[in-house]
């Protein structure tokens, strides 16, 4: 099987871009995980003390297992928070946490951009099944030219989905500045720009899954309507 020369590269700008983002947010929240919070919070009171200031009382702080597996469940109402974060009182807990909880507020808000990310989330997981059955052989079943406007098409839609995450991700962050500010989450100075340090890197990630999707997107879709000149 030949591999085309521009796909190879966009699979190893993408991973290179994607793996560099990973690391900087490893490195950052390992480098504040150390510096504690002045306030003395943990990362679940310092979610608590922004959901009562924004006047939210339903949704329910929870810890979890592994690094970094902090997230906000809409469905259940619930700001799960990795135990490290849970409990920690570093600047880059209170600085998830808040993260965290500038998505509950966008809930309880009904920011717009989050209720289309969740109204999407279903038919991008049917996306990502069809490459994942294209890239193992799929192909071959439903012939090349299919194959290739499924792709372009699977790709399209999670494209699009990494593209309405970014405002999603922006704005918490956002909220999340401000709020711990507002509250004396952390003290301005070091232990502020230590935290912010942490959240700009977490957005980066979400940067590169938007442009990982959008290259790959572009290159089928330049093959589809390539193919379509041809025939």
């Amino acid at each position: 099987m030949v591999i085309d020369p521009t796909y190879l590269m966009i699979i190893i700008a993408t991973t290179a871009l994607s793996a560099w983002a990973s690391w900087r947010v490893k490195s950052n929240f390992q480098r504040y995980s150390t510096v504690r919070a002045s306030s003395g919070l943990t990362g679940a009171q310092a979610a608590a003390r922004i959901l009562q200031a924004s006047g939210i009382r339903d949704v329910q702080i929870v810890p979890t297992q592994g690094t970094l597996s902090d997230h906000y469940d809409p469905m259940n109402k619930r700001l799960v928070l990795c135990e490290e974060n849970y409990y920690g009182q570093s600047v880059a807990a209170v600085g998830i946490a808040a993260h965290e909880a500038g998505h509950a507020i966008q809930h309880a808000k009904a920011y717009a951009p989050l209720h289309l990310r969740m109204a999407a989330v279903g038919i991008t997981t049917k996306a990502g099944w069809i490459v994942s059955i294209l890239g193992f052989g799929g192909m071959f079943l439903v012939g090349a030219k299919l194959a290739l406007l499924l792709f372009t098409v699977s790709f399209g839609v999670i494209m699009l989905f990494q593209l309405i995450t970014l405002p999603v991700e922006f704005d918490a962050t956002a909220r999340a500045k401000r709020l711990v500010g507002e509250l004396n989450l952390v003290y301005p100075g070091a232990e502020q720009q230590g935290m912010n340090k942490v959240l700009d890197a977490a957005a980066l990630t979400y940067v590169a899954a938007f442009l990982s999707a959008l290259l790959t997107f572009l290159y089928h879709l330049m093959h589809l309507l390539n193919s379509d000149r041809r025939d």
